[in-house]
Parts: structure tokens; C-alpha cells; sequence
């Protein structure tokens, strides 16, 4: 049925592998505004997240009034993703070895919302010795599109069993998506949604859920054969 035993693995960028909640709170800080601490952050409805809770948001929502406010947040948000931001521990170890597998492809996929997000993305992981040209699959996803429709692609491209395909993300959505694609998903509570949320709220199961990037690491590991 399939031409090939190769297995895929997507990532998420923002919140699964890369600490998108640090390079938001640094660039609020430098506009005198403070998006609250990261517990309170995950439990926010997705409007509201950037508005921060009931002491930041009148500070912030004044601060974020008028077109050039709001590009001026974002060309600091754009700076501070290429110049500052990182990946979560052990991330980059990861990506590389599973990039030095010759039966296993590697994507990447992001709603980053940077000026330029896939140049970004380039100069983001350019300083973690990753050319972002060495994933086999790339894919900056509007806002109202659909992920699972960037995961089908994927594997439809490289002709692989869904159920050799797996995708990592941070939010509900996510999951979702993978499902959605026939692909076996794995989710963290780390980035933009927290444990409690995600099992309780949206019934994903807790075993699939990894609470720390070096769990989500060793869990990839495992699942791929790879040793640790």
C-alpha cells in the first residue's frame, strides 16, 4: 500500500519547541506592558491571552490601541524571535539527531505571527545550528487555516502510513488537526494551554500529554527508536 517504511514526525513551532511565551513577555516588557506569569497565560481564552489578566489589561489594551502601536509591538516581537528566542532545552538535540535518520522525515509547521515568520524561523534556528532548510517539510500556516490540511500534505508528499506519522503540538487545536490528518498525535502542556486544561476541558488523554520538553524528548525517542 505504501512504497516506503518511513515514518514522519511534525512539530509545532511556537510552545511545543521553541519558548514562545519568553519572547512574548520580553517584548511586552520592552513596551511597558506585562502579559502576567505563564500559569495564568495557559488558562486564558486565545483573545485574551494577549491582553493579560485583570491587572495588566488596561495598561496593555491602551498600549495596543492604533495601528502604529500595535507595529511597533510587533517589529520588537520580530527582533526578539531572531535575535533572543529559544528553544526549549534539549530541542535542538533532538532535531538533529532525527534529521541524521535516513527513515525519518521532519517537519516543522508555525502560526508565527513575525514579520516574515519563515525568514524567522531561518535566523531563530540558525542560532541553534539548525539550517531550517534541512526539514524535509516547512509550513507557516495562516491564522484560519486548517493544520490538518498541512499535515495530510506532508505525508500524502512523502507517500507515508498515517500510522507511522505523528505531530507534536502545544494547544488543543492541535491534537485536533491530527487527528483529523490519521496521524497519531502527541501533545504538551508546557506552551500555550496547561495540563488541566487540555485533559479536563477538552478530554485529551493525560498519557499522551507530555509536562516537560525533556519528557516530550524522551517520549519522541521512544516512540522513533532512538536511543537517548
Amino acid at each position: 500500500m505504501y512504497p516506503n517504511h518511513e515514518k514522519l514526525i511534525i512539530f509545532d513551532a511556537d510552545g511545543t519547541i521553541i519558548d514562545a511565551f519568553s519572547a512574548i513577555e520580553n517584548t511586552f516588557a520592552r513596551h511597558g506592558m506585562d502579559i502576567g506569569d505563564l500559569e495564568d497565560f495557559q488558562k486564558r481564552h486565545k483573545f485574551f491571552k494577549y491582553l493579560g489578566g485583570i491587572k495588566e489589561f488596561p495598561i496593555n489594551i491602551k498600549k495596543q490601541l492604533g495601528k502604529k502601536s500595535r507595529q511597533q509591538v510587533l517589529t520588537t516581537l520580530t527582533d526578539i524571535y531572531r535575535e533572543e528566542a529559544q528553544l526549549y532545552e534539549g530541542f535542538a538535540d533532538l532535531i538533529k539527531q532525527l534529521m541524521a535518520q535516513k527513515n525519518i522525515r521532519v517537519g516543522l509547521v508555525t502560526r508565527n505571527v513575525s514579520r516574515e515568520p519563515q525568514i524567522t524561523m531561518e535566523k531563530l534556528f540558525a542560532r541553534h545550528d539548525i539550517d531550517l532548510a534541512a526539514f524535509d517539510y516547512f509550513a507557516h500556516v495562516p491564522i484560519r487555516a486548517s493544520k490538518a490540511d498541512f499535515f495530510v500534505s506532508a505525508r500524502k508528499q512523502f507517500e507515508i502510513n498515517p500510522a507511522r506519522a505523528y505531530a507534536c503540538g502545544d494547544e488543543h487545536k492541535d491534537y485536533a488537526a491530527t487527528l483529523t490528518a490519521g496521524m497519531i498525535p502527541i501533545v504538551v502542556s508546557y506552551g500555550f494551554e496547561d495540563f488541566q486544561r487540555l485533559s479536563k476541558k477538552f478530554l485529551i488523554p493525560g498519557d499522551i500529554i507530555a509536562r516537560s520538553p525533556q519528557e516530550l524528548c524522551g517520549r519522541v525517542r521512544h516512540a522513533l527508536d532512538l536511543p537517548a
